[in-house]
């Protein structure tokens, strides 16, 4: 699993893994720091960016409610873990949740998935099948890319959000909805509204309550931390000893400007940890893009907000270039010295000063 760092331990039960700690963001006053306090939704995420602290506490405060709940925010945010935390501090957490990835089904089949079918209803059918949404009585309904859902059944949905009620795929009666709606997109669902391409009413039905989960750029306080978390996880995972990130790789994590977000970030930390030799993560265990190797390091040049060790970040660029211009010549100092634009004794002596190991040539 991904983004919003739900800590599970190896028997599957999410449980807590850290208290909730002081933090900068509390506010100053008279001279006594008062610390934010965690909303209680929060407890099993990672993090303490304030747009993070906002989003949970509206979460807290509707949980227990019926009304619908619309997640927006980039791939790679969260937004599924945002829905199962409204989910689990709602009074229907021991019921069922049940997710719909509404781009990953195909039309044909998303109708039956979605309300389920008598036998003989559709080609193949030989006996009835409940759908989704009968699945989820009683629970949670999780609809995941609302905004690939076809406009055909967008209707049928409004429907089930309105009435509380559907029928299945060849069935003449209806029958009765239970389930709380939570929807996600990563699109401008006004903009697809304005297209055409989404119901005005569906839009306004379902972003009763509206939450939005910051991108991961916009929360780089937290990135040290998420990075400690996803070493300590995948290092169970696979068995591994504690290992531990350089300052090197460590100001490399949090320059880079995360596209795909905390998803790119654990997927990331994974790769590192497979790979890494020794029990220290180094800038040559990290993907290229993080490095700024081919001009791939987009968005990744902003000072972060707590500043960098300029010194560290310069060595571990400088390292990183150095070991791809070996690699590309099969370490061969001569021609990776001559790509570097340096004699070959001055690289020979920055191998021996870095301590940059490798095969003799």
């Amino acid at each position: 699993m991904s983004n919003f760092e739900f800590r599970e331990p190896a028997s599957g039960v999410v449980q807590v893994a850290k208290e909730a700690e002081a933090s900068s963001q509390g506010s100053s006053e008279g001279g006594v720091t008062t610390v934010r306090a965690r909303p209680r939704s929060m407890a099993h995420v990672v993090g303490n960016a304030p747009a993070l602290i906002d989003l949970y506490e509206m979460v807290d405060r509707v949980a227990a409610t019926t009304c619908p709940v619309l997640i927006t925010g980039e791939s790679g945010t969260g937004k599924e873990f945002v829905a199962r935390a409204v989910h689990g501090t709602s009074p229907r957490r021991d019921r069922p949740f049940v997710a719909v990835k509404c781009g990953a089904i195909p039309e044909a089949l998303l109708e039956s998935e979605l309300f389920g079918h008598v036998r003989g209803a559709i080609g193949g059918a030989c006996a009835t099948k409940i759908g989704r949404i009968a699945a989820a009585q009683g629970g949670t309904l999780f609809f995941d890319d609302v905004g690939e859902l076809p406009p055909s059944l967008q209707v049928k949905v409004l429907r089930v959000l309105q009435s509380h009620e559907y029928s299945p795929v060849g069935e003449t009666r209806t029958t009765k909805a239970d389930v709380r709606i939570v929807a996600a997109t990563n699109v401008d669902l006004e903009q697809a509204v304005q297209k055409g391409t989404f119901r005005e009413d569906l839009f306004y039905r379902l972003g009763v309550i509206h939450g939005h989960v910051p991108a991961l750029n916009e929360r780089q306080a937290d990135i040290g931390e998420l990075v400690d978390h996803f070493v300590e996880q995948t290092c169970k995972k696979l068995g591994r000893e504690k290992m531990q990130i350089s300052p090197a790789a460590s100001q490399l994590l949090a320059t880079y400007g995360w596209p795909g977000n905390v998803r790119e970030l654990e997927n990331s930390i994974e790769r590192a940890v497979l790979l890494c030799p020794t029990s220290t993560i180094e800038p040559r265990d990290l993907p290229a893009r993080i490095c700024g190797v081919g001009g791939e390091r987009q968005r990744g040049r902003e000072l972060p907000i707590a500043g960098l060790d300029l010194r560290a970040a310069v060595e571990a660029f400088e390292n990183d270039l150095i070991r791809q211009a070996l690699v590309r010549t099969g370490w061969n100092k001569n021609q990776a010295a001559q790509l570097l634009g340096l004699n070959r004794t001055t690289l020979v002596e920055m191998l021996k000063r870095k301590r940059l190991g490798g095969r003799a040539a």
